[in-house]
């Protein structure tokens, strides 16, 4: 074992599945030359890249198409002073297959306000970097517990 002041890297694998049991995030990119950071609900399409909706005509889904975001989610203990946090770094697309975009409107995740024009961001998940922490020192990933509120 070894130790990290308490934090502990995880590989590819083990970011992606903790990052797969939250439906809570934030989406983090750039506007006006200046970072914004907003939550999302989202979900982890199979291939690992993040999903989420919002509305055409929104700041955000201007500001992403095409650009290399951000996305962080994490959970977080505080009274057992552990947790983790997963940021996934990756260009943003509108999905625009039609299939796709089928698929996610039955089952994909919903904006936090319904809106008539909603599109759904794609972002690629070409960086994956996710940490585990112990206040008391390491922590195996697959011992990290989550509370039946963070379950999708």
């Amino acid at each position: 074992m070894h130790r990290h002041n308490g934090f502990r890297e995880l590989d590819r694998r083990e970011s992606l599945r903790l990052l797969s049991l939250v439906t809570i995030g934030r989406v983090i990119y750039t506007e006006d030359a200046l970072p914004t950071i907003l939550p999302v609900h989202f979900l982890l399409d199979p291939d690992g890249a993040v999903l989420f909706q919002a509305s055409a005509a929104s700041h955000m889904a201007r500001a992403v198409q095409g650009a290399v975001v951000a996305f962080e989610a994490d959970h977080f203990d505080e009274a057992g002073h552990t947790g983790w946090s997963v940021v996934v770094t990756g260009r943003a697309s509108v999905v625009t297959n039609p299939v796709k975009d089928a698929r996610l409107r039955s089952s994909g995740p919903r904006p936090w306000l319904e809106t008539d024009d909603g599109v759904f961001i794609h972002v690629e998940p070409e960086l994956v970097a996710g940490r585990v922490v112990d206040g008391n020192g390491y922590v195996p990933a697959e011992q990290v517990k989550l509370s039946a509120a963070d379950m999708p």
